[in-house]
């Protein structure tokens, strides 16, 4: 059973499909941009934790350092 399409719906529906295939790399490369800058940016939350956390570790150990000198009976 054959039937006949319309030339403009066959076009249409090429069309629609290339286009997809054609947005296909620029997509990618912007997830891929999305991706890195993320990861670029969790990189960069995790150095400055680390650097409060230190900092933090610094003020305790020296808290104890004073308090451990000031307890020497002379």
């Amino acid at each position: 059973m054959a039937s006949t399409v319309n030339s403009q719906i066959t076009d249409s529906i090429t069309e629609a499909g290339l286009e997809v295939i054609g947005n296909a790399p620029a997509i990618s490369i912007g997830n891929f941009y999305q991706a890195t800058a993320q990861a670029l940016a969790n990189a960069a939350h995790n150095a400055t934790v680390a650097q409060q956390q230190a900092n933090i570790l610094g003020q305790a150990v020296t808290a104890q350092g004073v308090a451990l000198i000031y307890s020497i009976k002379i």
